[in-house]
């Protein structure tokens, strides 16, 4: 079915290849639209990735959705990402639909048969369609894998489905981009190629000048406008999608700088929810390293175990890798040593996965510095939670996802005080410490996001650290990067254009 509403508009934000910057063109179009007053809100219908967030009626979604509804200025709803793909193996991942695990499927059994993932991607897209004036559509991957076009319901499917006006979005950085741009219109279907109206060419160094003549050779041999090319963006930050940010430190030569405060987190294969550790990136006083190859520590203050969508898996090749050795003796030099969700897992004595969510059924043992032992369970927990550190006046926020129950069996005491759930009082706890108080354990995904509690913790590990003179809350830094982002696509597009294809007058043509 095709949308025939006259008020309804959508457009579609289709690539020519998987990492064209698809996630961060929507961000910033859901932010221009919305500074001009327009109801907007975003929309992929199935996402693959790790890195996912709750919304606030306690459903999962991926990340990149979360930060584009916060650019719009909406709340996130599990229509905005019906199906996430949470990879847990090399060739099989959870399913969440809706909001809720559904199942757990191989890539030959999701692929066998995508009516039944398209059907529901469709019921949310019509439900916001009808909440909302416009929808800005994220598609994935590439928009012309012409092996599983049948099959794809998430590029031009979704176009047609809601009527969308496609931009095609390239990356000139990698390299050929008039390739990429008329060799994927060459190749897919005549009614599909009609929809594309314009082209962002993103990513591009230098001076843009010398690219002028690139620029109408493009429109000439593809047939479609050039609506913007964005020069390369630096200064602002905005969360990843689905993967450690290329400008991390991943396996570098040497240590942590000299007068900064060396912070290592371990690279699973399967890492999920790394956006917890963008705070520590961000920080001036931190030398952050991800690292996936063991190597000593010293020189180090704090050791971080992240999230895991895998955690048993991870755990065997943590092991096999040969980085217990190296945790053991970060532990014994009184490092501080913090486990988030599947890392808090991996630090207890054992994590039993019964019903085979994340593998084979079985029992491993685990690390054994903390004294509590973890039970994978088919419900999923679901929260945006708040609270304080446990015996401390120090403010703590963040959201959990999670399969595991874990249960202490030792003289842990609770790492955080929870004051509240999903809108709701609560005087649970969360996590446990050590009893010299040099290991904890959370399940509370951004739990850097508040400055005092991350000064908190970087002092307790060095206390050389200095905070920031001046420092605004994760959620004011990310919309100030959101304006930032927008006034840069501004300035660096055809605003009529964009507008016109929303069926909108442009803020300019207003005037």
């Amino acid at each position: 079915m095709v949308v025939q509403n006259e008020t309804a508009h959508s457009i579609a934000v289709l690539g020519t290849a998987s990492d064209v910057g698809k996630s961060i063109v929507a961000t910033a179009l859901c932010r221009i639209f919305r500074d001009a007053g327009i109801d907007v809100a975003p929309y992929k219908a199935q996402n693959m990735s790790n890195n996912s967030g709750v919304t606030p009626d306690g459903m999962e979604i991926g990340r990149a959705q979360v930060v584009q509804a916060e650019a719009a200025r909406v709340a996130p709803t599990a229509d905005m990402n019906p199906v996430l793909l949470k990879p847990n193996t090399d060739t099989g991942a959870q399913v969440v639909l809706q909001g809720k695990v559904s199942s757990t499927e191989s890539a030959k059994g999701y692929f066998k048969d995508t009516s039944k993932w398209a059907a529901a991607a469709f019921e949310s897209l019509h439900r916001l369609m009808a909440k909302h004036e416009l929808l800005v559509i994220e598609g994935a991957g590439s928009c012309a894998e012409m092996n599983l076009y049948k099959r794809d319901f998430v590029n031009f499917r979704t176009a047609r489905e809601a009527g969308a006006s496609v931009i095609l979005v390239a990356d000139i950085d990698r390299g050929g981009v008039f390739a990429q741009v008329v060799g994927t219109l060459s190749i897919i279907p005549p009614e599909d190629r009609a929809l594309v109206k314009g082209v962002i060419i993103n990513r591009f160094r230098g001076d843009i000048d010398l690219f002028r003549e690139g620029v109408e050779m493009l429109e000439a041999m593809s047939g479609v406008p050039v609506l913007g090319v964005i020069p390369y963006f630096r200064g602002f930050t905005i969360d990843a999608e689905d993967a450690v940010p290329l400008q991390a430190k991943v396996d570098p030569g040497g240590g942590p700088a000299e007068g900064r405060v060396g912070v290592a987190a371990i690279y699973f294969p399967h890492i999920s929810n790394f956006t917890d550790l963008s705070p520590l990136e961000e920080d001036p006083s931190v030398d952050l390293h991800y690292l996936h190859r063991p190597r000593s520590l010293e020189g180090y203050r704090m050791l971080v175990l992240p999230g895991s969508k895998n955690v048993r898996g991870d755990l065997e090749w943590l092991r096999s890798m040969g980085w217990e050795e190296e945790i053991s003796a970060f532990r014994r030099s009184g490092g501080m040593i913090l486990g988030i969700c599947g890392g808090f897992q991996m630090l207890g004595r054992s994590i039993a996965d019964p019903h085979g969510l994340e593998g084979e059924p079985g029992t491993s043992e685990a690390l054994g510095v903390l004294e509590v032992s973890t039970v994978l369970d088919k419900e999923k927990y679901l929260s945006n939670s708040r609270g304080r550190l446990h015996g401390a006046d120090v403010a703590a926020s963040g959201y959990e996802i999670h399969m595991g129950r874990t249960a202490v069996e030792g003289s842990c005491r609770p790492f955080l005080q929870v004051t509240e759930r999903n809108g709701l009082p609560s005087e649970d706890t969360d996590g446990v410490v050590s009893e010299d108080g040099r290991v904890m354990g959370t399940y509370f995904h951004g739990i850097f996001d508040e400055p005092s509690l991350r000064h908190h913790f970087l002092e307790e590990a060095d206390s050389s650290y200095t905070p920031p003179r001046e420092e605004i809350s994760r959620r004011l830094e990310s919309d100030r990067s959101y304006d930032m982002l927008a006034r840069h696509f501004s300035d660096n597009l055809d605003l009529d254009r964009l507008f016109a294809l929303a069926g909108r007058l442009s803020p300019k043509e207003r005037v």
